[in-house]
């Protein structure tokens, strides 16, 4: 049965080492957190080192007691269960760790049976779990080599198999692709979440990386300094954050500051490449003759051969062939934008030359300049 978890104003803090004085005499790592995460859900906790997010999950996990707040486990026939400080081995949860943490000297199938004997699962109920396990990862046919005759991925499998097998209430991964190459990181990402919705657990996954986040989750909750900034869908956190830190931690994008000239469904804004009409205003209500500041993708900004809507003209500063895309960087005076090329074809822009680029409505992102 699928878990709902609610969190209500978690805290956890540290005592401060050797504070200087006058400064606070403890560090808070999580800072009154509160949300909900959906039964069944992949929910991603995403956010540089040292935001807080290892620490929430460790909390969820069992592992650290909070200094403050509730955590709780909700059934989908309305029962509750307050788990705040209950022992990780009581909670009924499943965790994935960055390190493997397989026994060396068992094989596959007993290091996922583990579990299942520290339960007493009767033996024959036991290999029929195992077998369902391994075939989930696609491992079964590994089911009797040890660790070490297993690759970094096929290790993480096994762990995820190890985790799932004991049908957890909710299933925890700290960064398990993290000590992976980039190649087999994006081929377990798939992997990863068709297990994880094929078996219905509810799912908290912690990691840096954007792009694993953006192409896994159902949503995801970034995090700074222990708090979250926002929380959303990959794609309306994508295509609209709310402030400068969610823009620029989730991809590449030009910040450039701009002054309202008219407000209302359409709003157009001043800048020091023109003026830029917008439509994508509508979490950052806007008033004529603020400061706001305007986010433009890279891949959003296109090369142009003239004036159009939303037209910027400057100087090519740089452009580099990279294969796939190219990156071409444009000056006005002192700013600068850039822009990647899909495919590029032909020759790019001369250095020193002027350029047309363009920008559709839809993709100029307004966010509050604090």
């Amino acid at each position: 049965m699928s878990t709902t978890i609610v969190i209500k104003d978690l805290v956890k803090s540290y005592p401060a080492i050797a504070p200087a004085p006058g400064s606070p005499p403890t560090t808070t790592a999580v800072d009154r957190v509160s949300l909900t995460i959906n039964a069944g859900e992949l929910f991603f906790l995403l956010g540089p080192s040292g935001c807080g997010k290892t620490t929430l999950l460790r909390m969820i996990a069992g592992f650290i007691e909070p200094t403050g707040g509730t955590i709780v486990f909700q059934t989908a026939d309305g029962a509750s269960n307050d788990v705040t400080f209950l022992p990780a081995e009581k909670r009924d949860t499943g965790m994935v760790f960055q390190s493997y943490a397989l026994w060396p000297h068992m094989t596959v199938a007993q290091n996922v049976a583990f579990g299942l004997e520290v339960r007493k699962i009767p033996v024959g109920e036991r290999e029929s779990r195992v077998r369902e396990a391994l075939a989930a990862v696609r491992m079964e046919q590994y089911a009797q080599r040890k660790p070490n005759q297993l690759s970094g991925g096929q290790q993480q499998r096994i762990a995820l198999a190890r985790a799932i097998v004991v049908k957890p209430r909710v299933l925890l991964l700290d960064e398990p692709l993290s000590n992976l190459d980039a190649k087999l990181r994006i081929e377990l990402r798939s992997e990863i979440r068709r297990v994880c919705k094929t078996s219905g657990i509810t799912t908290v996954y912690v990691t840096h990386d954007q792009k694993e986040a953006l192409s896994m989750a159902d949503r995801i909750a970034i995090m700074r300094s222990g708090n979250i900034v926002q929380l959303g869908t990959p794609t309306g956190l994508y295509q609209t954050p709310t402030e400068r830190f969610v823009a620029e931690f989730l991809g590449e994008t030009n910040i450039i500051e701009g002054q309202v000239l008219s407000a209302g469904q359409h709003v157009v804004v001043s800048t020091p490449f023109g003026q830029l009409a917008s439509e994508n205003a509508s979490k950052c209500p806007v008033e004529v003759s603020a400061t706001v500041l305007v986010s433009l993708r890279h891949e959003c900004v296109r090369l142009a051969k003239g004036p159009g809507t939303n037209a910027i003209s400057a100087t090519v500063k740089d452009s580099v062939y990279l294969g796939e895309i190219a990156q071409v960087e444009l000056a006005k005076e002192s700013q600068t934008i850039s822009l990647s090329i899909l495919n590029p074809r032909g020759e790019l822009p001369a250095v020193g030359s002027q350029a047309w680029c363009e920008i559709d409505p839809r993709d100029v992102i307004l966010m509050p300049k604090r």
